[in-house]
């Protein structure tokens, strides 16, 4: 086992991101950059490597908690930390980099938009996108979290947020972590409960999509509206 010090200087990760840019580094090594240091029997690039495998991948790595990083030999809560942050940091730039003015009202759209917040997740997570008159996103808002049904997700609460950004229109998207889209009975309560305040308030709602892994259920496209 190699100490980064004591690698090749071509070699070492920060080395070569200097030489050759960030785009040449592997996933790992990029980790390693992260976490600086390694542990007694191990170097940066080996615990990064264990991390990055553990996990199996990026996505599933952003859905862990501090708590469950510093399960791993080698992470502690500042190393754990500091990855999160990093990839939230990613996560953020991939929102900031979707078109401005885009029109949510195409369902592969809006997938496209939230899949990265909630095909990997264990729990469900309820969002609405508050919608201008020309269908682009104004606002995005994390609502509820955990087991829905129509007696937990309050209308109040989603139209509420409407009124505060003015919103014109509004779509609801929420996750099934087994990764099939397919609605619940719940789920159509919901929908139901949500169009008819929409109705009420003058403040439509144009879809609600529920995402599973690398899938999506739209009821507009379904004609459940």
């Amino acid at each position: 086992m190699f100490l980064i010090k004591e690698m090749p200087h071509q070699e070492r990760p920060r080395e070569r991101l200097m030489e050759f840019g960030k785009e040449a580094l592997s996933n790992h090594e990029l980790i390693a950059i992260i976490l600086r240091t390694g542990t007694k029997e191990c170097s940066a690039i080996e615990l990064a490597r264990n991390v990055y495998y553990k996990y199996q991948g990026l996505k599933a790595l952003n859905q862990t908690t501090v708590k469950e990083l510093t399960q791993l030999r080698g992470i502690g809560e500042a190393k754990a930390i500091q990855l999160l942050a990093a990839l939230e940091l990613g996560k953020r730039l991939s929102e900031e980099a979707f078109p401005k003015h885009v029109s949510f009202h195409n369902p592969q759209t809006v997938f496209n938009f939230m899949k990265h917040d909630l095909e990997m997740l264990n729990q469900e997570m309820f969002y609405a996108l508050y919608l201008n008159a020309k269908g682009h996103l104004i606002k995005k808002q994390l609502l509820f979290v955990g087991s829905l049904s129509s007696a937990i997700v309050h209308p109040r609460e989603v139209f509420k947020h409407a009124v505060t950004v003015s919103a014109s229109s509004l779509i609801i998207v929420h996750n099934h972590p087994s990764g099939d889209p397919e609605p619940s009975r719940n789920d159509e309560q919901i929908t139901t409960l949500m169009v008819n305040n929409g109705k009420l308030m003058d403040i439509e709602v144009i879809d609600h999509i529920i995402i599973g892994k690398g899938s999506y259920y739209s009821f507009k496209e379904n004609a459940k509206f």
